[in-house]
């Protein structure tokens, strides 16, 4: 059908819709290797022609883990690999993101793409792969020596806070390994990754943070609050059973009355 319609005069193809993407861009979007073929051996067919939200043929193959069709893309001159989309979004980021280790292998294997270049919102894709809890991501970006395990997000967050407030034990065992990670670390608030752990109630996070010796299980944030007052705060009865024998005070009235402490 796409090579019935390009042999046609009044066909333009490479018009964009609505949305600014042109028929290449939806092809990369879905994985369909052949009509890419057909598309890209073409003169009139812009491979890094971005849609509104600026992303390209390549930032959408990314996004949606097609490994063939990137490659295809990253074969050409004319096919940036590490632009940003409008909201600073590298194809790298995107695939990060959503835990496509193949195609983060692709690009990472490319001098042309930055491993930890940070979007709009200061998310790097380790961040973002720590946050949505892809273990083999975080264990492809960990590799790399220009990949800073500590760099910090918009609010001050590192990727230990962003697994450990999702509750990704694995993610957070992987980060705990390595020596250059500070299992402490206060982000913009004074959260520490216990801290966030405890909030969410997230019971196998907080007890692996407390085998650690260099982890102070009453650091307060800068409201004031211990991780045991905030998993208090929250109802979550497991880890304030897991946190109180570390309170040296008295459990408040609130505590005890809750909990029966």
């Amino acid at each position: 059908m796409v090579k019935i319609l390009l042999g046609r005069n009044d066909v333009n193809p490479d018009k964009p819709d609505k949305n600014g993407q042109t028929p290449l861009n939806w092809a990369a979007s879905k994985g369909h290797e052949g009509v890419m073929k057909i598309l890209l051996g073409r003169n009139d067919v812009n491979p890094d022609k971005p849609d509104i939200i600026g992303r390209t043929p390549l930032h959408w193959a990314a996004n949606n883990g097609h490994e063939g069709v990137s490659k295809m893309l990253l074969g050409r001159d004319d096919a940036n690999p590490d632009n940003p989309d409008n909201n600073g979004g590298t194809p790298l980021l995107l695939a990060a993101n959503n835990g496509h280790e193949g195609v983060v292998k692709i690009l990472l294997g490319r001098d042309d793409v930055s491993p930890d270049n940070p979007d709009n919102k200061g998310g790097t894709p380790l961040l973002l792969a720590a946050y949505k809890g892809h273990e083999g991501v975080v264990k492809i970006l960990l590799e790399r020596d220009d990949v800073n395990p500590n760099k910090l997000g918009k609010h001050g967050e590192t990727p230990l806070h962003r697994a450990a407030y999702n509750g990704h034990e694995g993610v957070v065992k992987i980060l705990l390994g390595r020596s250059d990670v500070n299992p402490d670390e206060p982000d913009g608030n004074a959260r520490t990754p216990l801290s966030s752990a405890a909030c969410n109630g997230h019971e196998g996070v907080v007890r692996i943070l407390l085998g650690r010796d260099d982890v102070n299980p009453t650091k307060l944030d800068k409201y004031g609050q211990t991780p045991l007052r905030r998993a208090a705060d929250k109802g979550h009865k497991g880890v304030v059973a897991l946190l109180q024998p570390f309170e040296s005070a008295t459990p408040s009235l609130s505590l005890i009355n809750d909990f029966g402490l």
